[in-house]
């Protein structure tokens, strides 16, 4: 019996999606709720199972199709078993037979696929990339898996082997010392970037204030305690948490900075949901923290590690990327010294961190090195005026030279 295999309901405000990769072709067995296709959307890779085991018959859509929800992808034949190896004798023993056609340079890859091991999406398109065969990569994920991180130490161990054969083996295709162009489309998630950006630039009137701030006492508070607060909660005590409860503390100062246009209203949110943004294969994505001020530290820690584990896989959920009043971006872990980061619609600020560098700073009259850092808050100045945003700021920066006061409510 045919089973059709359709796009499922997609999330809300997503109108269509983009045939990513499939995973099985015509003839070939398929299992129960084994994963027959990726669809990318703006924010998320989504993964469509086939609804029954057999063989898939027929496909509908080619990689690269624009597909709107309950759209035909694929048909498939449940209960059919693939045809085994003939056991007749050839009709022409004088003949020789044909040897196997050579494999294609992406079988390698694809046949991780068919293997025990199971890649994610970032990974399979990595995989696929560099022709790799997955089945020489050590995976240091859960129960084996192979992450992203993997693949590129093992494409750098490569390149770095004094082997001549396992450096051609790490060069991309198609490397050579000719001068060359690439065209490649932009993915769903880069244009929806690029949309995004352009959308605040053109319709908020962004400006940005700067601050500096220095930690010494949170260094200093994050040293003594670091030790026992892995123990007790199993996660590192970062300073995203420190920045994060800073910003929910000025949040609840200022409402306003929490807030976001809707026309000619000003919209007032009485929770504060912050967005963390994180780099991953795909791009920029920023998933939110929800209720940041009932959150402990520990768990705002544990949720941004989980969120950065994701993002690396690919597998971050179109609700955790969904909403968010203010977002907290740190350039930081690239080195950047100083940036003025762009708003994330339709919120009305969002805070930019950066490298922690010692410099000579005035402490009672005396120069001293301390840990500084440079604090950005771009904002929208049609709802946000300059002293709002300085004192926001100033709060952050409060907060941040001592730490007590987040405890305090001061």
């Amino acid at each position: 019996m045919s089973t059709e295999v359709r796009v499922p309901t997609l999330p809300e405000s997503v109108s269509d999606a983009t045939v990513l990769t499939w995973h099985k072709q015509p003839g070939e067995a398929i299992a129960r709720d084994e994963n027959l296709v990726d669809l990318e959307t703006d924010k998320v890779v989504l993964e469509v199972p086939s609804p029954v085991a057999g063989i898939l018959r027929e496909l509908k859509v080619e990689e690269g199709a624009v597909v709107t929800a309950d759209e035909l992808l694929a048909v498939v034949e449940a209960g059919a078993t693939a045809p085994g190896p003939s056991t007749e004798p050839p009709t022409s023993p004088e003949k020789p037979a044909e040897a196997p056609a050579e494999p294609a340079p992406l079988a390698a890859a694809e046949s991780a696929d068919s293997g025990d091991q199971v890649l994610t999406p970032a990974v399979r398109r990595l995989v696929k990339e560099m022709n790799i065969d997955a089945g020489k990569i050590n995976g240091t994920g859960k129960n084996g898996r192979i992450l992203k991180s993997d693949v590129m130490a093992f494409l750098d161990k490569q390149s770095s082997s004094d082997d001549p054969d396992l450096r051609a083996a790490a060069a991309p295709v198609g490397a050579s010392d000719v001068r060359q162009e690439k065209r490649v489309p932009m993915t769903r998630l880069r244009s929806r970037i690029a949309e995004r950006l352009l959308e605040a630039q053109q319709n908020a009137a962004i400006l940005t204030t700067f601050n500096e701030v220095n930690l010494k006492a949170s260094m200093d508070l994050r040293a003594r305690h670091k030790d026992a607060f892995e123990k007790a909660y199993d996660v590192r005590l970062g300073f995203m948490s420190f920045f994060v409860k800073a910003a929910v503390e000025a949040l609840k100062k200022f409402p306003v900075v929490n807030a976001s246009v809707d026309g000619t209203d000003i919209v007032y949110h009485n929770f504060f949901d912050i967005g963390v943004a994180v780099g991953s294969p795909r791009g920029l994505v920023v998933p939110i923290l929800r209720d940041v001020d009932q959150m402990s530290f520990a768990q705002v820690e544990d949720t941004i590690r989980s969120f950065g584990q994701k993002a690396k896989e690919g597998s971050l959920s179109y609700e955790e990327l969904t909403g968010g009043t203010f977002t907290v971006s740190n350039g930081g872990v690239f080195g950047s010294m100083l940036s003025t980061p762009i708003l994330n619609p339709p919120q009305s600020a969002i805070l930019g961190m950066h490298n922690i560098v010692d410099r000579p700073v005035v402490e009672n009259g005396e120069i001293v090195i301390r840990p500084m850092m440079y604090l950005a808050l771009s904002y929208d100045h049609r709802i946000i005026d300059g002293r709002e945003a300085v004192q926001f700021l100033v709060t952050i920066k409060q907060c941040m030279e001592d730490p007590a006061r987040m405890l305090l409510g001061i």
